[in-house]
């Protein structure tokens, strides 16, 4: 069984004032039963006082994106070793943001994937198809398409999780029906077996996009729903709370 992750991505957000906000959570989350993993991916900037921050506490923190090289002429960017360094267990690759700002395609994404993996990151692999696609109802040829281009070879369940994250629903309010998120994500269950063995049906997927407390139950009550990659409810531990003990009962 794939194990259940409440992770949150705090993109641009966030001065080191806001790092109490992980005192409030490590306090609301330590007597939740069953507790799932907990994750935070905050800026680069507050990413290694987070990693102190949170130290004891259960709670993992993550980098947004890093470079395919380990070092370089590269202004700007960050490696998965640097991440590493700061503390990071985890980084998040391939989110539609980078892909649509920053003209990122799958093979850059999967070779993000690997150097994750070279620096001992978990990669968590965002894959979601745009309004446009959705209405001309090809939502599964382009998750299909992302899985097999963005996935490398080597996908495993302790390397990897896959976030479905429907371009539409982030930050919009909007979320696809229990129905359309189940399709889903049987289909990349169906997918990542067919293309990386029996061992990737426990490979981790989250849904994301409009996560709050008030749908987080429903969401997380769909099969195939191991969690949730959370954006704007997770930059308060008031609003992501009750998504982790959602997570927690589901």
């Amino acid at each position: 069984m794939a194990r259940k992750i409440a992770a949150g991505n705090w993109k641009m957000n966030g001065l080191k004032a806001d790092l109490a906000e992980i005192d409030s959570l490590a306090a609301a989350i330590a007597d939740i039963e069953s507790r799932p993993e907990v994750l935070i991916c905050p800026p680069f900037t507050l990413l290694p006082l987070m990693h102190e921050r949170a130290a004891g506490t259960g709670i993992a923190v993550g980098g947004q994106d890093c470079h395919p090289e380990p070092s370089g002429a590269h202004t700007g960017d960050i490696a998965a070793e640097m991440l590493a360094d700061a503390g990071a267990s985890h980084v998040i690759l391939g989110h539609s943001e980078r892909r649509s700002d920053h003209a990122e395609d799958d093979a850059l994404v999967a070779a993000k994937a690997r150097a994750a993996w070279r620096a001992e990151l978990v990669a968590i692999i965002c894959v979601g198809e745009s309004e446009a696609e959705r209405d001309a109802g090809r939502t599964l040829e382009v998750i299909g398409r992302q899985l097999a281009g963005s996935v490398p070879q080597g996908a495993r369940p302790e390397n990897t999780v896959i976030a479905y994250e429907p371009v539409w629903a982030i930050g919009t309010g909007r979320t696809p029906t229990t129905a359309e998120i189940a399709e889903v994500h049987a289909f990349m269950r169906e997918r990542l077996v067919a293309a990386h063995g029996a061992a990737a049906a426990d490979i981790p997927l989250l849904y994301g996009g409009s996560v709050k407390p008030g749908n987080a139950a429903e969401i997380f009550a769909v099969a195939d729903v191991d969690g949730g990659l959370v954006g704007g409810a997770s930059l308060r531990a008031a609003d992501f709370v009750p998504i982790v003990a959602a997570l927690a009962a589901s």
